[in-house]
């Protein structure tokens, strides 16, 4: 089936850990065999033949890089001139991705339905490219408000505007704290480029902040639920039915810790704490049950977002295997006409709604 995956850290991937994702997952693990730099090494599950494999021909694709000032101990740049530096590298691989023929970016309805023609129902010479719709996990990098429009130009169709910890714009997850006027101000103009705000990774405060301040289309790319999974990473049930008020789409993450309560990073082992993808479908029927229907789930698996095998679902080789998903659905007594939602009607809708009138004079397509 179609499959539409709502968050992947693809260039992170490709830049920061070196992986030439043209190659099969195989391959790139295999050079990896013995580095031990990052825990994840030689455990990938995702490569750009791995989402062929398993249809999955449109993806939200990210640029992330976080400024940390003296006091803030995560991992980081010292300014955000740095940062806004990273995140034009990343855009540079997947411009020379799409000069390569791998990869083709997304962001306008007339693109989009070009490139679902392409998957469903054209039959190219070779390899068809994956659609990519580009988002900013964490809003440091703009250097200030005016760099919005910037990266607008370039393509940036989704903002989250936080990470973890503290942010210039807005604090994440595991921080606290309401958004200033320069968090606002971004607000109003992701509004007014009509910008997709993607609530994932907000605290709190922020989110309900959020919530109230901007009046634009919201998503959720990869997040999961409190109720089963205590933590501020994940949202309450308070917030999940706001976000359905709001028409939003809530992407099932595929990170472990996420997924199953009690998780020990670096010790844990998927299979003994029981991490399957039937996991993942508790976590999307609990918001079904909030909704009363099935459309507001979909998939942002977060694979490989600085994790590995060593911690997903046991019973994912490589991202091709989200094609479990539906027959797990169906075992759960979700029609067909439910499971296309899921893997990639939801999210597929939502994208129409938002860019359905995007016509604004004066801005790039």
């Amino acid at each position: 089936m179609f499959t539409i995956d709502a968050h992947l850290d693809l260039s992170m991937n490709a830049l920061e850990w070196n992986r030439d994702l043209r190659k099969p997952v195989a391959e790139i693990n295999l050079r990896e065999k013995g580095m031990d730099d990052k825990p994840d090494r030689g455990k990938a599950t995702v490569s750009l033949p791995e989402l062929r494999k398993g249809n999955i021909g449109l993806v939200v694709a990210t640029q992330i890089a976080r400024f940390v000032d003296k006091d803030n101990p995560l991992p980081g740049w010292h300014s955000p001139e740095q940062a806004w530096a990273q995140t034009q590298g990343q855009l540079a691989w997947y411009k020379v991705m799409e000069d390569a023929g791998e990869m083709v970016q997304i962001k306008d309805l007339e693109g989009l339905e070009k490139h679902l023609n392409l998957w469903l129902n054209e039959l190219p010479f070779g390899p068809k490219p994956i659609g990519y719709i580009l988002s900013l996990e964490g809003a440091d990098s703009l250097v200030n408000i005016s760099y919005l429009e910037k990266a607008y130009a370039n393509g940036l169709r989704a903002l989250g505007p936080a990470h973890y910890g503290p942010g210039r714009y807005a604090n994440g997850t595991d921080a606290s704290g309401k958004m200033g006027p320069q968090g606002l101000e971004l607000l109003k103009e992701m509004e007014r480029l009509n910008i997709i705000l993607d609530a994932t990774h907000l605290c709190d405060d922020a989110f309900w902040q959020a919530m109230d301040h901007f009046h634009g289309h919201v998503w959720a790319s990869h997040n999961n639920c409190r109720t089963l999974v205590s933590h501020n990473r994940q949202f309450s049930d308070e917030q999940l039915k706001v976000l359905i008020e709001r028409g939003a789409v809530i992407g099932g993450a595929m990170d472990a810790w996420m997924m199953v309560p009690n998780w020990e990073r670096g010790k844990s082992k998927p299979k003994d704490m029981g991490c399957n993808l039937e996991v993942l479908i508790d976590h999307m029927d609990h918001i079904c049950q909030l909704a009363g229907n099935a459309d507001h789930i979909g998939i942002g698996s977060d694979l490989d977002g600085a994790f590995g095998k060593e911690q997903c679902p046991y019973d994912l080789g490589t991202i091709a295997d989200l094609q479990k998903i539906p027959s797990l659905l169906s075992k759960r007594g979700y029609s067909a006409k439910d499971i296309e939602k899921v893997m990639f009607g939801n999210w597929l809708r939502f994208l129409r709604q938002a860019w359905k009138s995007d016509n604004r004079e004066g801005l790039s397509s």
